[in-house]
């Protein structure tokens, strides 16, 4: 393993929902894999955390920042072909 650390080509953000882009090199060219994630504090915390579970009312803004995420990669796919 690496010790540079990669970092996301794009984060999509809706209140406590983010989709996180990576860009992935291939001899096929760059491959795209998503992360949704929610962020929260646990009561009494100062420090952010992360799930990959959601609740019924986080629902609608999973589907939107992955739609978000889908138009990022398929404009970078775009870009790439011309």
């Amino acid at each position: 393993m690496s010790s540079k650390q990669n970092k996301p080509v794009k984060e999509c953000r809706l209140g406590r929902v983010k989709a996180v882009v990576w860009a992935n090199e291939s001899d096929n060219g760059t491959r795209f894999s998503v992360q949704l994630r929610r962020i929260f504090k646990r009561d009494g915390s100062e420090e952010w955390e992360q799930t990959d579970s959601f609740n019924r009312d986080d629902l609608p803004l999973v589907a939107k920042v992955a739609d978000q995420a889908h138009l990022f990669i398929f404009e970078q796919a775009q870009q790439d072909a011309s």
